[in-house]
Order: structure tokens, then C-alpha cells, then sequence
């Protein structure tokens, strides 16, 4: 169920809001080859906690890790791994969940691992374009379907 916020609220879901978006900056900056999705999910842990936020998906139904970051074809809530390295041509979803004081800020974004393909800069183009267009859908009076 949907609650509507008060104007407090709303600005602690802006701040988690913040920290996810600085933890995805980082990552842009982190993702690269040779680098292990264990090591990115302790940077976001250490940026979150940072802010006196915890990591929203630890620990939710035995989740270990503080993002979920899926490589290639993995579709969604891929565990860090030491084992996982990136690999040049590889993508990566980083889904980033922060909780500040019990309201959340969740956002997620596909990056490339160095030079990657045309086709997956294509699958990055035009997934980008459709958030956008599914955004502009998202109006007061508009129902959720209309957005897809």
C-alpha cells in the first residue's frame, strides 16, 4: 500500500535518496577491469554508513550483500563476490539500497567494464531512453500501467 508522505519524510527519502546517488558516482568511477564486485559493495557500504545510513538489502531474507551487482546476463540481485572480477567488455547493474532513519532511497544503474560492444551500447542507449519515456508518464492522475 501506498501512504502519502509528510514533508519530513519526504526530505529524509531526498537525503537516502543522496547517498545512493553518491554511492552509484562512485561507482562509475570503480567499475573497471580486474576490479571484484566484493570490492564495489564494500565501497557503497563504507559511503552509506558514512552518512549514518545502513545498506537496505544486508541481511533482508539472508542477503549479504550492501548492493546487488549483476554482471552480463545475470539479470537482477547478483551477491558480491571476491571471485567476480570484471572483465573488459563486461556490464554491470549496480542496484543500491540506503536506509536513513527507516525511510529508503533506491536506485540502480548499468555500467560498462572499459570498451564494450556496439550491441550492449545499444542495449545501454535504448534501455536509457525508455526509463526516460517511462518517467514522462509519471504525473498526478497517470495510473502505473501507463507508465510501460
Amino acid at each position: 500500500m501506498i501512504t502519502k508522505k509528510s514533508r519530513h519524510e519526504i526530505n529524509l527519502m531526498k537525503t537516502a535518496g543522496s547517498i545512493v546517488a553518491e554511492v552509484l558516482e562512485t561507482m562509475k568511477e570503480l567499475v573497471k577491469p580486474g576490479v571484484s564486485t566484493l570490492e564495489l559493495d564494500e565501497k557503497a557500504e563504507k559511503i552509506i554508513k558514512s552518512h549514518n545510513a545502513f545498506p537496505s538489502f544486508k541481511g533482508y531474507h539472508g542477503f549479504t550483500g550492501s548492493i546487488c551487482a549483476s554482471v552480463n546476463e545475470q539479470v537482477v540481485h547478483g551477491i558480491p563476490n571476491h571471485d567476480v572480477i570484471l572483465k573488459e567488455g563486461d556490464i554491470i547493474s549496480v542496484d543500491v539500497g540506503a536506509t536513513y532513519k527507516g525511510l529508503v532511497g533506491d536506485a540502480a544503474i548499468t555500467l560498462p567494464v572499459g570498451q564494450i560492444s556496439d550491441e550492449l551500447k545499444r542495449l545501454l542507449s535504448v534501455t536509457e531512453e525508455a526509463l526516460y519515456l517511462a518517467i514522462k508518464q509519471v504525473v498526478s492522475g497517470n495510473k502505473l500501467y501507463d507508465t510501460v
